[in-house]
């Protein structure tokens, strides 16, 4: 994704402005996929890994990107701050 287009971004639910998931995040991210521990907004269990994705500039809220393209699409974002510290298993 360009970053002139990471400028103009933001989150649909807050506004806040985006940034990219940095690589050690996307591995957290990831193995919490894996573990089965990840659901969206809509309640839905996560189960494709994310290659990159764009998140909240407060952290909380992930946006894939898929093929080059954000979704920003409520239902798809995934509320990170709800399962980032909860103990492996239990998110």
């Amino acid at each position: 994704m360009e970053n002139h287009l990471l400028e103009i971004l933001c989150c649909p639910i807050t506004r806040r402005s985006l940034q990219r998931v940095p690589a050690e995040k996307l591995q957290r991210i990831n193995s919490a996929i894996k573990a089965g521990n990840v659901r969206n907004q809509s309640q839905s269990s996560v189960e494709t890994i994310l290659d990159e994705a764009l998140m909240t500039i407060d952290g909380e809220l992930v946006y894939p990107i898929v093929d080059g393209i954000p979704v920003l699409i409520e239902d798809e974002c995934i509320d990170w701050s709800a399962c980032r510290d909860a103990p492996a298993g239990s998110a």
